[in-house]
């Protein structure tokens, strides 16, 4: 069957005679190739051609396999991204979305409606916690935050719970919960579990192998790896991917083809570019932790840091990303990023360009002050996204920045 008339005959030529527009609308048709691509072909098109009306309500109802519109109803450039996260993940099924709030969002306006509760982990993103805490009260959905560090205070929270969120390793401060106790906990309350797995990908944790019900990322980060595409994706059941689809056919937020192209191109050295991220981010920590110009380096490959244990059993690496406290605050901070000229001071994480932020002024804005303060997130923390420059060209530009600050302590604390 032709590509572009998945369940019929090839579309059939202009007539004999039609006219130039007529042509140039239709004389154009993807040959029959029965050869593999060595790469996914980018099925650039939203809407597909049938010829028969039963089969176009067969398919847009879900009761046979194909492709009706972009709009959540499929397309093969975006299967293909959906079964290879799926693989990698472990899980039997995913659904794409155009960027990773979508799929927080479609995640849990699937699971909860006005009226019901949710619990989360006061330790996420500022998108997300600014989703839970400002967009999903205003339809009636309660969210229950607490420590997810502390399961006996997660049971305690579950019981009329929808579902139970949490991150693989957090934003900014990179804690790292334990996973298999959060699962246990929530089995035992019949709660279904959700988690952000960006900051891992799947090279580093599975979380599905702990027995979580819903695997999410901002594909935009790790997955794509480049910071040339915005996209979010769910990896779950295949009955659970039916609520899923259900949910982005309504709202909207399904990928398009292009992005689901590119996050496929970059899954294809994902495992490369994180022992690259992670080898280098342990050198950066390392090299903050011995400067008197910081007060604490948050990452998980540091014995001193409080989830290092966990990290080490649930982690294949710590991950790229370094958070660090510098003594001076706010404008420690910003003497410490505008001192850095290989990194770049930018939104987002993951990709090939080392990044630095300051998640007080951005990521976690959305979060009062006193929020803020309670989640251990100063004034003076930075968040830094390494890269995969050469590693003594980052620890160079580390250096720089370091100095800067300490240039500030006065020689009886340099």
């Amino acid at each position: 069957m032709s590509p572009l008339s998945p369940h019929g005959p090839s579309p059939r030529p202009p007539r004999e005679g039609a006219g130039f527009s007529t042509r140039a609308v239709h004389s154009a048709r993807a040959p029959e190739v029965d050869q593999v691509s060595s790469s996914v072909p980018l099925y650039q098109t939203s809407t597909w051609r049938f010829d028969r009306l039963d089969d176009f309500a067969a398919v847009i109802e879900d009761r046979r396999p194909g492709h009706v519109y972009g709009r959540g109803y499929g397309n093969p450039t975006v299967s293909a991204f959906e079964t290879v996260m799926a693989d990698l993940e472990g899980t039997e099924s995913a659904f794409a979305f155009d960027s990773g709030t979508a799929a927080v969002h479609a995640v849990v306006t699937s699971l909860a409606a006005a009226g019901s509760r949710i619990v989360a982990s006061r330790a996420l993103y500022g998108g997300t916690w600014s989703l839970f805490h400002e967009v999903l009260p205003r339809y009636g959905i309660e969210v229950t935050m607490v420590d997810a560090a502390d399961p006996a205070a997660v049971a305690a929270a579950l019981p009329g719970a929808r579902l139970f969120y949490v991150e693989t390793i957090d934003n900014p401060l990179l804690s790292v919960p334990d996973l298999a106790a959060l699962v246990r906990v929530c089995a035992d309350a019949g709660v279904p579990t959700v988690i952000d797995n960006t900051f891992a990908s799947p090279y580093l944790c599975r979380p599905a192998e702990y027995g979580f019900d819903y695997v999410l990322h901002s594909a935009t980060k790790y997955i794509g790896g480049h910071s040339d595409l915005l996209a979010g994706v769910v990896c779950c059941r295949a009955e659970d991917r039916v609520g899923l689809r259900a949910t982005a056919v309504e709202v909207g937020g399904a990928i398009s083809p292009f992005e689901a192209w590119l996050a496929v191109r970059g899954l294809a050295t994902l495992a490369l570019r994180m022992e690259r991220h992670c080898a280098t981010a342990g050198q950066v920590a390392a090299r903050l932790a011995a400067s008197p110009a910081v007060a604490r380096v948050y990452y998980p490959g540091l014995e001193q840091h409080p989830s290092h244990p966990l990290a080490r059993r649930q982690l294949a690496g710590f991950g790229g990303m370094v958070s660090v406290e510098l003594t001076g605050g706010l404008e420690a901070a910003r003497r410490f990023c505008e001192a850095l000229q290989l990194l770049w001071i930018g939104a987002s994480l993951g990709g090939s360009h080392s990044l630095v932020a300051h998640p007080a002024l951005t990521t976690h804005r959305q979060m009062a002050p006193a929020a803020r303060a309670a989640q251990g997130i100063s004034d003076g923390l930075v968040r830094l996204s390494v890269g995969l420059e050469d590693a003594e060209d980052v620890m160079a530009d580390i250096n720089r920045a370091v100095a800067a600050v300490e240039e500030t302590l006065g020689p009886a604390r340099g």
